[in-house]
């Protein structure tokens, strides 16, 4: 069987391309524990929320969700991991809210004016739950006609 050089050439570009996709998804998709610290907040409606989503303050990232679980109230406490680099006031707020229409949803912080910072383990007292599209639409509805609840 002869050996055809362009046809070795190939078989290693092919190779290396798949190298760097195999590195690239390993960087891009693997979880690794964060070099920061965890916080906690509770929320009534989490808006499908998950574990992985963005944690951002204006728009840049600073960290992930970690874990969602069920307490007994019935209410939804989202675990997170923010870069060590950010400090947030205790009087911060965090919010759940969408990417846009098509977008996906993520965790937004709003830093306070407090003094006293958020420590590992903390709980960000102030939330602003999940509101639908629908939900929204509803309300500029309600506001537009005037209309009160009977």
């Amino acid at each position: 069987m002869k050996k055809n050089p362009i046809e070795t050439v190939l078989g290693i570009l092919v190779i290396l391309v798949a190298g760097l996709f195999v590195y690239y998804a390993e960087q891009r998709l693997s979880v690794r524990p964060q070099q920061g610290y965890t916080l906690t907040a509770t929320f009534l409606k989490s808006g499908g929320l998950e574990s992985g989503n963005d944690v951002r303050i204006n728009g840049i990232k600073v960290g992930s969700v970690t874990g969602i679980e069920l307490t007994p109230d019935y209410t939804a406490r989202i675990s997170i991991d923010v870069k060590k680099s950010v400090s947030l006031p205790a009087d911060s707020v965090a919010a759940v809210v969408s990417d846009g229409l098509m977008g996906g949803i993520f965790l937004q912080l709003e830093p306070g004016k407090s003094a006293d910072m958020l420590k590992d383990g903390d709980t960000i007292k102030q939330t602003r739950d999940f509101k639908s599209l629908e939900s929204m639409i509803g309300d500029v509805i309600f506001l537009a006609t005037g209309k009160e609840d009977e």
